[in-house]
């Protein structure tokens, strides 16, 4: 039986059980019936490709900027921010944006974004940015939404974008397209009745053909300078009451326009083909003004892809520079299903195209950075991908750019398998400054068969740079035996966040037929970073040890994350496996289900909890409220890109208007605006009481520094939900919030009794609300016991070691923190803690030392600001100063790293 090859692919990474050889395409989906009755055993049944083995792993090469030192580089990018003219502040905020995508935080990314659209000053920028922040909430998936669809404000709304023009404090207000619907609906009623005939005072006709069309000739003189030439000059026309327009290409209908446009300065009383030739003939008769009016209307009729892509070749060759950007804007907004028009594709990928459209100014690095960005995680290999990078380059101007868009191109030349491509763009990219894609040129050196010249190319990387985890990663792909194992530990130690390592050691248990020690090293990576791979992987282990119950509980948790996955290198459909799987486990009913996603949300059992409600889903798929919770789960497990795709669609299947809005106050309360939640959960409220809707409301005014009558209307509200009908798991999380205001009112017995209650009914969670009453009433036994039962309780115990370590004395303290770090490197309160005891020890090298190693693979704000103390107390101002500006770079109103930033800015300067 073949061994199969496990590859990580951008945007969704995948473990695939098959061997490269085996190309047989015609069971892609489903496993065939041959397979399944031939082979033996019911494990080799289910893994008909055999297990995972260690030659064929590979990480993969990540597609965004990698810099070597990540603090240097943020800092850098403040610095440039805060000394750069306006006009290129929005550039700037894209390269802040490739810089930060490392990170996987979506929330600085959309402020990224967000910052660069409010700093956009031409249309076409400002219709590209405005569709990118669309797209990265994907209004695509909303039902009844199109994309002409405005949010109600103008850092989104479409109409807003096609006005050129500085202004960055109106970014987050209001737009004004419900009333200028209203006016454009009335004023388009008044000159309806205007009397269409000319008044009388006609001088002059134009003849086209055998009709003529009388007009003012002092109205058409003002059209622009030639008529006023033609009319009042030294031409023959201007002595002439009868002139003959046949040759000029306008129509009859086209000179009665003219006529009508230049008494009421409007066209917006006919049809999309007269306008058309008015703005033809506005540009043969240099009719600015006409052309502008032209322009500007036609920009507006534009409501879908068909319409877009008949405008806009009118668009292009007559320069009509709104209309172009509106039609661009549309297939923008249309993002990912447009790409899949050829006649959108052709607008975009032909070279002449690409050229027409940069004459205009709506060709540049912006659009083809968001189109190439859509491409790649579409498909990467697709040849539009590769045409939408050439044109990244090609509209790269600075530096970073270029080495981006080469860094991407040898990335999909990589995975298209063209090796000889891919090292070329690797190289260029490089030389271009961009030092990660070292690993590149090795990766396609070795798959060249040049694994001795990668490994010396890895190695000299090594010795040359500050070694990074991903630099022993890449380097154990082309060493052997102990020393690639050395490798793979050095990397997870220098950054535990790499999945690759993991995944190799749990391999190699396989292979040496320990499955369960496997199983144990690839939990040491899920149980804090989730992913469809090594949840793939690690299904595949249960099923060889038959354990289809836990297998199905992976695949169902995987399928989550990724509704579309496929199994065994893309050969099988992740929903295939599920029913195989489905037919060696004990049936649920709906009550059971019920059942059993109670125990695992009291238990903390996430990855469970998505399993029981995935099941849930496939046998009521229009469930909103299923949805909702499998987004709650996902939010806590840090998958947000998951957790909101299940957030609309329990918008899209709701069942009613007030529970709508909720789902829609969720969404928006989750990309920053506030008030308007506030504004859906109250609309829900008033057509009925719910607890969801109660809920909504209070949480969103309990994210604030609560005042006390602030603090009462909170609890009002979670009082307000929890007289309204809902389910244990939901009452208990009410309870809990309801325990935590409390608290921060100093109401330690009525917090108590919820925290209680809580418990009564199950919310597990609530054993830290109540350690916390303990410890506020000096009873530190107490709030240690209480987070011990929640250690023993919960599956997922990093943050209870957390807490638990504020209860007890500094040792146990020490051993709980360096618990949390092991079940969850990501957490960063650990390393703070333990740096801070080591500066109190007067160990200040160890001190830095602590937080340096983490910020390598976290550079997370607080870790960075603690670090800047440190080394200003330490006399290091330039130190300080740097990690300030990088800690300034993720917030830029973080009060403490200003006032600190500040302060050694003031010190250096006094020292001069």
């Amino acid at each position: 039986m073949h061994g199969f090859k496990l590859f990580d692919r951008f945007k969704s990474t995948q473990v695939h059980a098959l061997s490269p050889q085996d190309n047989n395409s015609g069971s892609r989906g489903k496993l065939s019936k041959s397979k399944f009755t031939n082979s033996g055993s019911g494990a080799q049944a289910l893994l008909p490709y055999g297990l995972p083995t260690t030659e064929l792993l590979e990480p993969p090469i990540d597609s965004y900027l990698k810099p070597i030192d990540y603090v240097e580089s943020l800092a850098d990018i403040h610095r440039r921010l805060n000394n750069c003219s306006q006009t290129d502040k929005s550039l700037l905020c894209i390269e802040q944006y490739s810089i930060l995508r490392g990170l996987g935080d979506p929330k600085l990314l959309r402020r990224c974004l967000c910052a660069a659209r409010q700093y956009a000053i031409d249309v076409h920028s400002k219709a590209v940015l405005s569709a990118w922040l669309r797209f990265e909430r994907r209004e695509d998936e909303f039902s009844g939404v199109s994309s002409k669809d405005c949010s109600g404000y103008i850092l989104e709304c479409p109409m807003a974008a096609l006005v050129s023009g500085y202004d960055p404090k109106s970014i987050y207000d209001h737009c004004q397209c419900g009333q200028d619907g209203l006016e454009a609906s009335s004023s388009q009623i008044l000159v309806g009745n205007e009397s269409l005939s000319l008044e009388e005072g006609g001088d002059v006709s134009f003849c086209v053909g055998d009709e003529s069309v009388r007009c003012v000739r002092f109205k058409i003189a003002s059209l622009s300078g030639p008529f006023k030439a033609m009319l009042y000059g030294s031409f023959l026309e201007s002595r002439r009451d009868k002139i003959d327009f046949s040759k000029t290409g306008i129509s009859v209908e086209g000179m009665r326009a003219v006529e009508v446009y230049s008494r009421t300065t409007r066209v917006d009383l006919f049809c999309p083909a007269i306008v058309l030739e008015l703005l033809s003939f506005a540009n043969r008769f240099c009719c600015e003004e006409l052309k502008c009016v032209c322009d500007a209307h036609l920009a507006s009729l534009v409501c879908g892809i068909e319409d877009a892509l008949i405008l806009i070749n009118h668009a292009l060759e007559e320069r009509a520079n709104l209309l172009v950007a509106s039609c661009l804007q549309v297939f923008l907004r249309e993002l990912p299903n447009s790409l899949y028009n050829h006649k959108v594709r052709r607008v975009f990928c032909i070279p002449e195209a690409r050229e027409r459209l940069s004459m205009l100014g709506h060709a540049s690095f912006f659009l083809y950075y968001f189109l190439s960005q859509v491409a790649m995680e579409e498909n990467m290999a697709l040849s539009t991908t590769v045409m939408l990078l050439e044109g990244l380059e090609e509209f790269a101007t600075e530096k970073w750019q270029k080495a981006f868009a080469l860094h991407q191109l040898g990335c999909v030349m990589l995975e298209r398998k063209e090796y000889k491509g891919a090292q070329f763009y690797f190289e260029a990219a490089v030389d271009a400054g961009h030092v990660y894609s070292l690993a590149g040129v090795a990766r396609t050196k070795y798959k060249q068969g040049q694994q001795y010249s990668a490994f010396r190319l890895m190695n000299s990387l090594i010795f040359e740079y500050k070694p990074a985890g991903w630099m022993y990663q890449e380097r154990s792909l082309y060493g052997v035996g102990r020393e690639k194992i050395m490798d793979l530990n050095t990397a997870t130690e220098l950054d535990p966040t790499l999945s690759f390592p993991y995944k190799f050691r749990a391999v190699m248990k396989v292979e040496e037929k320990h499955i369960r020690e496997a199983i144990h090293e690839i939990d040491k990576i899920i149980g804090f970073k989730l992913s469809p791979d090594c949840l793939e992987l690690r299904a595949c282990f249960f099923i060889a040890l038959e354990d289809y119950e836990s297998a199905l509980r992976d695949v169902r948790a995987l399928l989550t994350l990724k509704p579309k996955y496929m199994m065994f290198h893309g050969k099988v459909s992740g929903d295939h496996l599920v029913e195989l799987l489905s037919h060696r486990v004990q049936q649920w009913s709906l009550a059971d289900c019920w059942m059993q996603l109670y125990e695992r949300w009291s238990s903390v059992d996430d990855i469970g909890s998505l399993a029981v409600i995935h099941q849930m889903l496939v046998n009521d798929p229009a469930k909103s409220l299923l949805w909702f919770r499998q987004s709650l789960l996902l939010l806590r497990l840090n998958c947000q890109k998951a957790a909101m795709r299940c957030l609309r669609l329990a918008r899209n299947h709701s069942s009613s208007v007030h529970e709508r809005l909720v789902y829609e106050g969720w969404l928006l309360y989750d990309t920053g605006h506030r008030e308007e939640a506030l504004s859906r959960a109250e609309k829900s409220i008033s057509i009925q009481r719910s607890f969801e809707a109660f809920f909504l409301k209070a949480y969103t005014l309990a994210d604030t520094n609560l005042d006390p009558e602030s603090s009462s209307t909170v609890i009002q509200l979670l009082e307000e939900a929890l007289r309204c009908p809902s389910d244990g798991l939901r009452k208990g999380q009410a309870l809990n919030n309801l325990g935590s205001i409390y608290v921060d009112c100093g109401k330690l017995d009525q917090a108590a009794d919820c925290y209680m209650n809580a418990l009564n009914i199950k919310h597990t969670r609530a054993h830290q609300g109540l350690a916390r009453v303990y410890h506020i009433k000096n009873q530190r036994k107490a709030a240690f016991d209480e987070m011990t039962k929640l250690i023993e309780k919960a599956h997922c115990s990093a943050s209870a070691y957390e807490k638990r370590s504020e209860y007890c004395d500094r040792e146990k303290a020490k051993a709980d923190l360096n618990k949390a770090t092991l079940l969850d490197p990501l957490r960063t309160y650990p390393y703070r803690y333990r740096a801070a005891v080591l500066m109190d020890d007067q160990k200040e090298a160890e001190a830095l030392e602590e937080l340096t190693k983490a910020i390598a693979f976290k550079p997370e704000l607080q870790m960075i600001h603690l670090r800047a103390a440190f080394h200003e107390s330490m006399g290091d101002r330039t130190s300080a100063l740097q990690d300030c500006e990088a800690a300034l770079c993720l917030d830029p109103n973080h009060s403490d790293t200003l006032d600190l930033y500040n302060r050694t800015q003031d010190q250096a300067t006094r020292s001069i």
